[in-house]
C-alpha cells in the first residue's frame, strides 16, 4: 500500500492513569503577562498543546510569541505522569536548554495541577520554579512562580487560555 494513501490510524482510547487529566487534551491558546524583579514586564500570545498516545503519560508542548510581531519568544515541551493516588510527575525540558523535573498533585474534581520543581537543571540563575494549572469557566489558566540565585520564589508568569 502506498504511504501516501494509508488512512490516518483512529486515535488510542485515552489511558485510565490520565483519564483524570483528560480535560486538558487538546489545543489551547491565549494570551499572558510576564515579569520579574530582574526583568521588564512583558505579554506574550501563548498556544499550549496536551496530546496522548494511548500510554499512561501525556506529551506536553508549549510556545509562546510576541503580540506585536508573532515571532517566537520561548518553548518548551515534556511529559505529565499522573498516577493513581493524585501525584504526578512533569518533565519539561526549554528552548533556553533549561530542564525541569517536577513532582506534584491534581483534584481531577476541582481540575486542578499543582506543580513544584524536584531539580532545575542546566539553569545558571534559575533555582526553582512552582506552577498551578488550573480550569476556571472553560479556561484554562497558569500561573507559574521563580526563585533565583537573587530572589525568592515568586511571580513571573500568568496566561489565560481557551481550547481551540
Amino acid at each position: 500500500m502506498d504511504a501516501n494513501n494509508s488512512a490516518r490510524p483512529p486515535p488510542p482510547p485515552v489511558h485510565p492513569a490520565i483519564q483524570p487529566l483528560s480535560y486538558l487534551l487538546g489545543t489551547w491558546r491565549g494570551q499572558g503577562e510576564g515579569g520579574f524583579p530582574t526583568i521588564n514586564s512583558f505579554s506574550y500570545g501563548e498556544e499550549l498543546l496536551f496530546s496522548h498516545s494511548g500510554k499512561p503519560v501525556i506529551a506536553y508542548s508549549q510556545r509562546t510569541w510576541k503580540l506585536s510581531s508573532g515571532e517566537p519568544m520561548h518553548a518548551e515541551s515534556g511529559y505529565w505522569r499522573p498516577k493513581p493516588d493524585g501525584t504526578i510527575e512533569v518533565v519539561i525540558a526549554q528552548s533556553t536548554g533549561l530542564v525541569e523535573v517536577q513532582k506534584g498533585t491534581y483534584n481531577a474534581e476541582e481540575k486542578l495541577v499543582k506543580l513544584q520543581s524536584e531539580l532545575v537543571g542546566n539553569a545558571s540563575k534559575v533555582t526553582e520554579i512552582s506552577r498551578v494549572f488550573e480550569l476556571v469557566n472553560g479556561e484554562l489558566s497558569y500561573v507559574v512562580q521563580m526563585a533565583t540565585n537573587l530572589n525568592s520564589l515568586q511571580p513571573h508568569l500568568k496566561a489565560l487560555l481557551k481550547k481551540i
